[in-house]
């Protein structure tokens, strides 16, 4: 167990910022603390949500990602389609693991890319046309799609192309919701201004579309938000919350369509996954049409009994009947997982540093299996991520916000993890200096790690990395003589 001081990490915070220039040293500074548990606004602490300086590297996504790549991308019966160079639309949800069901290219097209590959002429003359084109183009090859989303590349809004005007033209065209979405990767700070985008357009184009409409509902209906099915998540979460007893009218948006979306107007709770990229949406309904909302958390057996007895207590006394059965029945489950991988894990530190919600959600997840968080961050997090934040950790801990390629490499050699656990870019780095590295953001292939039958898969996969024979081949640069 690590014995790090406050007075300690605030000092390796100071040598690690020595390098920088005084006006880059002293906006650095800001981003990163040593943890106060006890504050109530993380604001009094760090900074965050603010633009990464010109020449720092940064892991951070743009605002197309977030929209293209988290928040629509994962719906199945919709085609996506990346509207400028082919560049962007090559790098595009088809390589993340959004899973769902159906037939893909016939009534499901999550793992499939479409561009309209913008080419010279497209900049000088404008894409209108060819949009409206290929919209005409898709509804025929596909014609069981529910609709079709619009998202913006740079260019598209350095052109000034009116998607709005032609969406509305090819919507009566072909008699399906056609969506335009701003979403150009220079706009913003980062991919959460992406998420913002995308849920505004939820909001003006979609969620209005069956207001008025009957819908046979029951007391126990609710909605799975900020879930996009990463390694199947989602199911594994739907199967605990039918399982108590509610009935998952919607899932937003792994594995989910777009007439679940516009029904979800007429359940009684929107249970949120990640606040991050969904918390727009949740308050608008809320305000709206008084669909209250919660946070809730099926990273570990701790949090998962947490969430579920905090779900249940919306409800009536069936459903926290049936969700402290739900809990009993996993108990031996669980405790036979903790019995066989704790002795292996317990102990061992990890640092994290991931996109979305997971920094704070899978804390409790290792902390179920004896390990230690010693260091978390986020790549795009805003003052509310962290306020979240603060009190899962404990006193000291090493905060980092967009942090730096140069700063993580020295905060790890100071620090010295047992696991790193980090999104999709930092991978390598770490592998190669012999430091065992699990990615958290898509599982590294593997999943799903919601739930109860997910925390098997969780602590298997943390015991593969840690324990790997490979890693007596590397050696850590802290562990090599001079």
């Amino acid at each position: 167990m690590t014995d790090r001081t406050r007075e300690q990490n605030e000092a390796l915070i100071q040598e690690v910022l020595e390098i920088y220039p005084e006006k880059a040293r002293k906006d650095r500074q800001k981003h990163l603390t040593a943890n106060d548990p006890s504050l109530e606004k993380a604001s009094k602490c760090i900074t965050s949500n603010r633009k990464s300086l010109p020449g720092v590297m940064t892991a951070r996504g743009c605002s197309y990602a977030g929209s293209k790549g988290v928040v629509f991308g994962p719906i199945k019966d919709m085609i996506h389609l990346s509207h400028g160079p082919v560049g962007c639309g090559m790098y595009s949800s088809g390589g993340r693991r959004n899973y769902y069901t159906g037939v893909t290219g016939v009534d499901s097209f999550g793992a499939m890319n479409f561009t309209s590959d913008f080419q010279e002429k497209d900049i000088v003359f404008g894409g209108d046309k060819k949009l409206l084109k290929i919209v005409e183009e898709m509804e025929m090859l596909f014609p069981l799609t529910k609709g079709i989303s619009v998202q913006s590349e740079c260019p598209i809004g350095l052109i000034g192309d009116d998607i709005e005007a032609v969406s509305k033209q090819a919507s009566k065209k072909i008699d399906k919701p056609v969506v335009p979405v701003r979403c150009e990767g220079f706009r913003g700070v980062s991919q959460s201004l992406g998420h913002h985008i995308a849920n505004d357009v939820i909001r003006d184009w979609i969620l209005p579309n069956r207001d008025g409409e009957a819908f046979e509902g029951t007391p126990y209906d609710v909605a799975i938000i900020g879930d996009y099915n990463i390694g199947g998540d989602a199911w594994s979460s739907r199967i605990l919350l039918e399982e108590i007893g509610l009935r998952v009218v919607a899932q937003w948006s792994g594995d989910g369509t777009l007439p679940e979306m516009e029904n979800t107007t007429k359940v009684k709770m929107n249970l949120v996954h990640c606040y991050r990229s969904m918390n727009y949406i949740s308050r608008h309904m809320e305000e709206k049409y008084g669909i209250p909302w919660m946070e809730y958390n099926f990273f570990g057996p701790t949090k998962t009994s947490e969430s579920l007895r905090k779900i249940a207590a919306q409800f009536d006394e069936t459903i926290q009947k049936n969700a402290e059965a739900v809990i009993a029945k996993y108990e031996a489950q669980t405790a036979a997982v903790i019995a066989k991988y704790q002795p292996r894990l317990q102990g061992k530190k990890v640092m994290l540093y991931v996109g979305g919600l997971r920094p704070r959600h899978v804390i409790g997840a290792y902390e179920d299996l004896g390990m230690e968080i010693v260091g978390a961050g986020y790549e795009f997090g805003h003052n509310d991520d962290y306020d979240r934040t603060l009190p899962e950790l404990k006193e000291a801990t090493l905060l980092y916000d967009d942090v730096t390629g140069y700063e993580m490499e020295e905060f790890v050699k100071a620090i010295k993890p047992d696991l790193i656990g980090s999104g999709v870019k930092e991978k390598y780095i770490f592998q190669k200096m012999g430091i065992p590295f699990r990615q958290m953001h898509s599982w590294d292939y593997s999943g799903p790690y919601h739930g109860y039958d997910g925390f098997a898969i969780f602590a298997r996969d943390m015991d593969m990395t840690l324990n790997n024979p490979c890693w007596s081949q590397l050696v850590a640069p802290w562990k090599k003589s001079a």
